[in-house]
């Protein structure tokens, strides 16, 4: 459980298939000794069965405070030089990104996952599956509407986006398509919340041919 904070927070992942080969990323940010911010990701193989195959799930979750974002922006940074660093190692599994990073899209942090800003003169592409579904919908996993929210820590919260699936893209886009994305823990069951975010969940499959390549008699 890297990156575990003296609460216990920490990142965490869960699969119904087999997993293989576990990294994990956990140090302190250079220069931020001083308020103990980490960069740290959990990447497990998982065995998914064909048609998906198997791929790389990486579990990323960013600094909360609101005024944090270049914090959360070397956080991102870490974890996507992190995931590179595996890419090369395994470059046939596809990559999975995930998690409450606790920015939303316009955030520094989630542009330059999503490839629309470099940082450090660095930049990746990774395809946020919500957008693929559902374009500009708000699709906020952090709001009001969940009663939770307006009694936790932060009771004036409007409601924003923070919780993400995301896909690593090559040169000519993703390996694996979204063909749907939707929010889940989004209302209660027999009056009981599960958590003060909703879920994300986001469908993949293989696409008819692998990007950088033609379809078969073009």
């Amino acid at each position: 459980m890297p990156g575990r904070t003296p609460a216990g927070v920490g990142e965490c992942l869960a699969s119904r298939w087999p997993l293989g080969e576990v990294h994990t990323l956990d140090r302190p940010l250079d220069g931020d000794a001083a308020d103990r911010s980490r960069a740290a990701a959990v990447a497990v193989e998982v065995r998914c069965p064909p048609p998906l195959g198997p791929l790389r799930a990486v579990h990323h979750k960013a600094a909360f405070e609101l005024p944090c974002e270049h914090v959360r922006e070397r956080q991102a940074l870490a974890t996507a030089q992190f995931v590179e660093e595996l890419a090369a190692d395994r470059p046939d599994l596809s990559v999975v990104l995930m998690g409450d990073l606790n920015a939303g899209p316009d955030a520094a942090s989630v542009r330059f996952l999503t490839g629309r800003q470099s940082l450090a003169g660095v930049s990746v592409r990774y395809e946020d599956a919500w957008a693929a579904a559902h374009g500009d919908e708000p699709g906020h996993t952090f709001t009001p509407r969940n009663p939770l929210v307006r009694a936790g820590e932060m009771p004036l919260e409007r409601g924003r986006r923070i919780d993400h699936v995301m896909t690593r893209s090559g040169a000519h886009g993703p390996p694996l398509d979204v063909a749907g994305c939707r929010l889940v823990f989004d209302r209660p069951v027999d009056g009981v919340w599960a958590s003060d975010h909703f879920g994300v969940l986001a469908e993949l499959r293989r696409p008819d041919h692998a990007p950088g390549s033609w379809a078969p008699g073009s």
